[in-house]
């Protein structure tokens, strides 16, 4: 990829805004990095920038398309019934050793488009076994992290199709500065002023201590109950390694831990969710008892049922996020087919994996605590959003009474 089509200096200053703000990364410690191949150019700053700030050792692995659909067209079919566990202990091993992990965004979201659908889902399966040790110490927060984002040129092509491949890399290159905050003339000062006001929403939804949220509008009545012992949090979060990080680029949200028995009601997508090659569209589920018992899509409703049985914690919820219609990437009007950033658009849940983080004192508490308290478990963890500019949210207490959160899309208070 030309340079010229992503500007240099505000590239390096995204390297420095994941090494300073995203991971806050300490003298000495490791960090461990996985790239596509198209991501060299922000892999480099992002290197330089660590060692500037003491780094031990950077480790980057990096994924290729051309790799990875090989795979699929030529692989014995056992191969996808396999994955490298070998790989993932070692990443486990590296952050049981406090190293830090930094994931870099930007494959072609249709990447697997074309390829049988029954071996991209027994791959994920085998992968997700694989990548349990390792993804623990991420979603029990044990370590510092973050995820940013490089324009690959096939992301850059799925998003503005009509434009020349140069202009769609340029712009979507702009439309990650301006979401991360570097377009900004002081990024680290701005990402800290944002978690002020983050963090001035989680206080108050914590001292409110709602039983659960009441969703209405159009496709939507959907009452989610919130786990024993919840806490919201939003924007930078202390990690059990007692280092204060943000762990997406961008964020827009504050987000807590649902009941896993406690969500009833109906509730539909206010934006598609690309799944592993599938643009699934217009999903439509109802739950009862926390279970989503019954699923339907427009498009990729064949894939979505997959999803739903992975296992028994997928049709339940892992995570439920406020964020307001008026988010800076709502506002941009695009579709970035990036969970990373499309769910930072509007109010979302997810299917699957719990964070531990998400309940008082939730460093300290044991797994089984945690599925006692609600917590939900599961191989994945996938966002979809429920959220627009037509969605009210009453925050429902112990009493049964109600306190407006969201009205239209906006916070009511």
């Amino acid at each position: 990829m030309p340079a010229s089509l992503v500007d240099p200096a505000k590239l390096d200053t995204l390297a420095e805004v994941a090494v300073k703000v995203g991971l806050r990364l300490e003298k000495g410690q490791d960090l461990v990095m996985t790239a596509p191949m198209a991501a060299l150019p922000l892999v480099r700053r992002i290197t330089e920038h660590a060692y500037k700030a003491g780094a031990g050792i950077v480790t980057t692995l990096y994924s290729d398309e051309e790799t990875t659909l090989a795979r699929y067209r030529h692989a014995p079919e056992e191969s996808f019934d396999k994955a490298t566990g070998w790989l993932y202990e070692g990443m486990a091993k590296a952050f049981g050793n406090n190293a830090a992990r930094l994931a870099i965004s930007g494959d072609n979201p249709m990447m697997l488009a074309n390829e049988d659908p029954q071996k991209v889902a027994r791959a994920n399966r085998a992968n997700s076994i694989a990548y349990k040790p390792a993804m623990e110490r991420i979603v029990n927060f044990d370590i510092n992290w973050t995820i940013v984002s490089y324009p690959n040129p096939a992301w850059a092509r799925q998003m503005f199709p009509d434009l020349p491949e140069d202009e769609a890399i340029a712009k979507l290159a702009e439309a990650i500065f301006a979401a991360s905050r570097v377009n900004e003339a002081d990024p680290i000062g701005a990402w800290q002023a944002h978690n002020d006001a983050l963090h001035t929403r989680t206080a108050w939804l914590n001292d409110k201590r709602f039983a659960s949220l009441r969703f209405s509008g159009p496709g939507t009545d959907l009452t989610v109950g919130l786990a024993d012992g919840h806490q919201w949090h939003g924007g930078a979060s202390t990690a059990k390694n007692g280092i204060t990080c943000n762990p997406n680029i961008p964020s827009e949200e504050v987000f807590t831990t649902p009941h896993a028995l406690r969500v009833d009601g109906h509730v539909r997508s206010t934006k598609p969710l690309s799944h592993q090659g599938t643009l699934i569209t217009d999903i439509a589920v109802r739950f009862e008892g926390g279970r989503i018992v019954e699923a339907k899509a427009s498009k990729g409703e064949a894939v979505l049922q997959k999803v739903l049985d992975t296992d028994e914690g997928a049709r339940r919820l892992g995570e439920v996020a406020l964020v307001p219609h008026s988010s800076p990437i709502s506002k941009s009007g695009l579709l970035f087919f990036n969970t990373l950033f499309d769910e930072n658009a509007a109010c979302h849940i997810a299917l699957g994996q719990c964070y531990s983080k998400c309940f008082v004192d939730g460093a300290n508490l044991s797994p089984e605590q945690i599925k006692s308290q609600g917590g939900n478990q599961s191989l994945i963890h996938i966002d979809w959003m429920i959220g627009s500019g037509e969605i009210d949210i009453d925050g429902i207490a112990a009493d049964g009474s109600a306190t407006p959160v969201f009205r239209k899309g906006e916070w009511a208070v």
